[in-house]
């Protein structure tokens, strides 16, 4: 069977699980009406499952060159990647005086969904120009965004994001890459970056990269940083293409996944210095490169979306066509049975389509936290920009780790669906897995996002602001466990419990951080993070489900299929990582005996 883009289903999340439909009743975005999000949307699939989908397994193959500086990507890349900004995808929330349409990132964020599907390898470039529109947007000098921001927008560059340096990977206070002033209003830039997602590439004519460098007089550390646009050709005052910039990709590294993504080692300065402008304040680069950086997290979130959808429609495929044994109670002797007769097959697949809407609703939702912090910021409402700028803070962190774990984990089943095919390459199980192990790795860790979470994100508004989500999953769950349908009324005490194992550690932690005890909350922070991700997930399976019931809508009864699956099969693991979080810590802190090295 064919994959296709479940676009009912996304749409679904997308309008009524995450909020988008909510905003546009209020006005939010006069442009944009329910027709327009079912008409993009499908188009969005339409193209992946025809264009993009296909080229899946051939990237993989071919994966990327390089030749005397130049990448070259698979064959078939570039005029795919020109079809699809012909279709004006790359500009959907780019600024509207520079070519886009300035459409809410939830909308952003299922686009993105829907390339993933279709092949991560590809949807990684376009990840990062969005973040390179947004940096520049909000910090670069007017003439700047003149020459760049439309080229940007519309796809015909391409930008990246320049961090890590040979010995300098998430934390980038030891960074050595320099920066040297010119004059008029240029300067110098001399070092190496490594990892450089989309570092180089046939797909545009120039790339734009966002450097980060330290001046001579900066200060130590992380607050001695800025940022630069570097491109790879200089572009003259009318816009035309001039000499090539001293830049270049001198590597290429050979990785275990996303072949067709090129990460390059990029060389700046070998024949005297890459011209390059400042962006923002000298000194303050790292603060305009989480512009970018917040939304690619939320990004690669996303990435984990893709892929377990992906993974999750070719074991359901494959479980439905192979023919091994025969089901409970079938004659002796009798035919062959499809595998998805067998209850551990079956157990399998549900723990894949039903983590896939989990990591796709808390995804979507982080996406509509940011849309109204910035529909807030607009309006002047600072008390409203507070309440969903907090939102988004909590919810960056989840989003990204527990949606890329996940990805990881779904393609994992996803080959054991498929047997010993599936550590077969040609059945394209295992590219899958490949492909998602990066995602929980850079854009920071997800170790680095469970530090940022439990430390960062808990104490905001001394801790009010992580007990006004719990207040309201607690009310979805008690919506549920009173309903007259048995079912949901089941599922929504089941998933109260997990509602107050959530509780229970959260109250835990901020006790531990505000008696200064900060290793046991750090050796807790991955098991709650996870504890978290599974809470919130099960309780927005149960917002679908109500919300599909009292709609009439058809994915009703699937939708709580799912709820009641993750209810009895997945959330009962919550009271687990809460002991893991509260008695576990000194156990993994006292461990010098076992790791010390023989």
């Amino acid at each position: 069977m064919a994959y296709r883009t479940p676009v009912a289903d996304m749409v679904f999340t997308l309008k009524h699980v995450a909020g988008l439909n909510d905003m546009i009743a209020e006005g939010a975005y006069p442009d944009l009406s329910d027709d327009l999000v079912d008409a993009v949307m499908q188009e969005a699939g339409r193209f992946n499952t025809e264009e993009v989908a296909p080229l899946l397994s051939h990237s993989d193959v071919h994966g990327c060159k390089l030749e005397e500086g130049q990448v070259t990507t698979p064959p078939g890349w570039a005029a795919l990647y020109r079809a699809w900004i012909e279709g004006g995808w790359n500009s959907l929330t780019g600024p509207e005086e520079f070519g886009g349409q300035e459409l809410p990132l939830q909308m952003a964020s299922a686009a993105m969904d829907v390339w993933n599907q279709g092949c991560m390898a590809f949807a990684l470039g376009p990840t990062l120009t969005m973040g390179a529109v947004e940096a520049l947007d909000k910090h670069a000098t007017p003439e700047l965004k003149a020459k760049y921001l439309e080229k940007l927008v519309t796809g015909e560059w391409m930008g990246t994001m320049n961090l890590t340096e040979p010995g300098c990977g998430s934390d980038l206070s030891g960074m050595r890459t320099k920066a040297q002033a010119v004059g008029d209003g240029t300067y110098k830039i001399t070092g190496q970056k490594i990892f450089i997602t989309y570092g180089d590439h046939d797909l545009t004519d120039n790339i734009v990269h966002m450097v980060l460098a330290r001046l001579p007089d900066a200060p130590a550390g992380t607050r001695g940083i800025s940022l630069f646009l570097v491109p790879k050709f200089l572009v003259n005052d009318d816009g035309t293409l001039g000499a090539r910039n001293d830049v270049e990709a001198v590597g290429l590294e050979h990785k275990l996944g996303i072949h067709a993504s090129a990460t390059c080692t990029m060389s700046y300065g070998d024949n005297g210095g890459a011209i390059g402008w400042l962006v923002g304040e000298e000194n303050r680069g790292l603060a305009c490169m989480f512009t970018m950086m917040n939304n690619a997290r939320l990004m690669v979130g996303i990435q984990g979306v893709g892929v377990a959808e992906r993974a999750f429609q070719m074991a359901r495929d494959y479980a439905l066509d192979r023919n091994q044994g025969q089901s409970v109670g079938a004659p002796k002797g009798g035919a062959m049975e499809a595998i998805i007769v067998h209850p551990d097959v079956r157990r399998m697949l549900m723990t894949m389509r039903t983590l896939t809407e989990v990591i796709r609703s808390i995804s979507y939702r982080c996406a509509h936290a940011i849309d109204r912090t910035n529909a807030a910021i607009a309006s002047g409402n600072n008390e409203e920009a507070k309440h969903w700028g907090e939102r988004a803070g909590i919810l960056t962190p989840i989003a990204k780790s527990f949606s890329t774990d996940t990805g990881t984990d779904v393609a994992s089943l996803g080959i054991q669906v498929h047997g010993g095919m599936g550590f077969i390459e040609e059945t394209g199980a295992a590219q899958l897995l490949r492909d998602s192990r990066i995602a929980s790795i850079y854009e920071g860790t997800n170790g680095i996002q469970a530090i940022d979470l439990v430390t960062r994100k808990l104490p905001l508004s001394g801790g009010t602001a992580i007990k006004e989500m719990l207040i309201e999953m607690g009310g979805w769950t008690a919506k549920a466990s009173q309903s007259e349908d048995e079912t949901l009324a089941m599922i929504g005490s089941e998933m109260n419990e997990s509602v107050e194992d959530l509780n229970f550690t959260t109250e835990w932690l901020l006790a531990a951080l505000k008696a200064g005890r900060m290793e046991q909350a750090l050796a807790g922070a991955t098991p709650f993070q996870r504890l978290f991700g599974l809470t919130l997930g099960g309780v927005l399976l149960i917002k679908g489900a109500i919300i599909a019931q009292e709609l009439g809508d058809p994915s009703a009864e699937k939708r709580l299929a799912m709820a009641r699956f993750f209810a009895t099969n997945l959330a009962p693991e919550t009271a687990a990582l809460m002991d893991t979080v509260v008695n576990g810590a000194d156990a993994a802190l006292d461990s010098d005996k076992v790791l010390a090295a023989e």
